[in-house]
């Protein structure tokens, strides 16, 4: 998150959104989950917080949450270190059973643009963003995690754009995906698409597939 936010295209930038579970990793086995989720009010996401605090942008990345007896797939959102607030996935796929629902759609303001937050699965959804647009959000992130075996990662490669379009044409809102993309094995693979869509659901900027890099767009 570092290196990004010292690139030259990111100088200006306001906010930096990151893919789903980035800060420990999307593995759904219960060892991991129970091994690596944070409490955020704990002294080890503390220190994430402190590593992060000079980092001018406001940061939006996904993480493995622990509260009480529960473990979440959680978007946070920090500025200069500080935590501003979450955002809970709503909707779970099948294979998330370490995971509990999240119940809240919470917004949130950045120089005068009100966004809100939908975890990759939840776009399928129109009501998880609809319960973001209603507040007035201009902006929709969606923190993404599309790393799957070769034959779904193709099949699904660009049904992404097409349900996230739907999303944005059905709210008026901007919508801003931050995926991973390579290959972890033979077998699984990462096409993304780290994105940017306008109001009309039209593709405005992309990083190339199986790329790792930035997009850059103002949203209006």
């Amino acid at each position: 998150m570092k290196d990004f936010a010292g690139q030259p295209d990111a100088r200006e930038v306001d906010i930096l959104v990151f893919p789903e579970c980035f800060l420990q990793g999307y593995l759904m086995e219960v060892d991991h989950v129970r091994r690596h989720a944070l409490n955020l009010h704990s002294g080890r996401f503390s220190e994430v917080r402190r590593r992060l605090a000079r980092i001018t942008q406001t940061l939006v990345f996904g993480v493995i949450e622990q509260q009480g007896g529960s473990y979440f797939n959680t978007a946070v959102v920090l500025t200069r270190g500080e935590l501003v607030g979450v955002y809970r996935k709503t909707h779970l796929t099948s294979g998330e059973g370490p995971f509990h629902q999240g119940e809240a759609y919470p917004t949130f303001e950045m120089q005068g643009i009100r966004f809100g937050i939908n975890i990759c699965y939840d776009t399928q959804f129109r009501e998880a963003a609809a319960r973001v647009a209603v507040q007035g959000a201009r902006l929709l992130l969606v923190p993404s995690q599309n790393m799957m075996p070769r034959d779904r990662a193709v099949h699904w490669q660009h049904r992404h754009h097409r349900i996230r379009a739907e999303r944005a044409r059905e709210t008026g809102m901007w919508i801003v995906s931050a995926d991973v993309t390579g290959a972890r094995d033979e077998r699984r693979v990462g096409l993304g698409p780290t994105s940017v869509l306008n109001p009309h659901g039209e593709v405005v900027g992309q990083v190339p597939s199986m790329t790792t890099g930035m997009v850059v767009a103002e949203i209006y």
